[in-house]
């Protein structure tokens, strides 16, 4: 056998790392109607799932003499969804219907002023952190320039007994930077 099951245990010297130890952290744009700052911290709280971003390089394709050659292209950003648990205040998800409305409106499809103005306007930065189990932080992935593409219906049933209503959020973004690559914005 090529490996026992204590030299896999010898190598993951601190137990590995855990998918619930994490924290989501971004400011709502300033939007009228919307209580960025409470939303914005009550998000931190009831953001029970997200990920850390994937990283992909589209290959650039050149046929020559029937072969197929691969060069390294350029990279693009997949979208980023998170889940919320929702609060009978519904704080979290007005905040989000209030900030795509504001993006394009339902009805005249419109961008509201206030989302043109400013840096960004109607995107914001975010940051996903990984915790340790110590309560440390260990990882950092930031989200530039992101704002919200879908906002996921919430299922009413009348034999959803004993659970809390959720919703998903997806998010587009220009890039994200990490801890371990080169920041072009300001570091946390």
């Amino acid at each position: 056998m090529p490996f026992t099951p204590q030299d896999f245990r010898s190598q993951l010297q601190l137990d590995g790392a855990r998918p619930n130890l994490f924290e989501v952290s971004f400011v709502f744009p300033l939007v009228p109607g919307i209580s960025n700052t409470l939303a914005s911290q009550k998000t931190s709280i009831f953001c029970k799932a997200a990920q850390l971003p994937g990283s992909t390089i589209n290959p650039v394709i050149q046929h020559y003499f029937g072969r197929e050659l691969k060069f390294a292209g350029n990279r693009v950003f997949s979208e980023w969804t998170v889940t919320i648990v929702n609060d009978e205040d519904f704080i979290i998800r007005n905040a989000f219907e209030r900030w795509s409305n504001a993006m394009n409106s339902h009805v005249g499809n419109l961008r509201n002023p206030s989302m043109i103005s400013g840096d960004g306007g109607y995107q914001v930065d975010a940051d996903v952190w990984q915790y340790g189990k110590a309560g440390d932080k260990i990882k950092n992935y930031k989200f530039i320039g992101m704002f919200p593409i879908d906002i996921s219906p919430i299922e009413l049933d009348w034999g959803a007994n004993d659970t809390i209503e959720e919703f998903a959020v997806t998010l587009a973004y220009q890039w994200w930077e990490s801890n371990t690559t080169e920041r072009t914005t300001a570091q946390n």
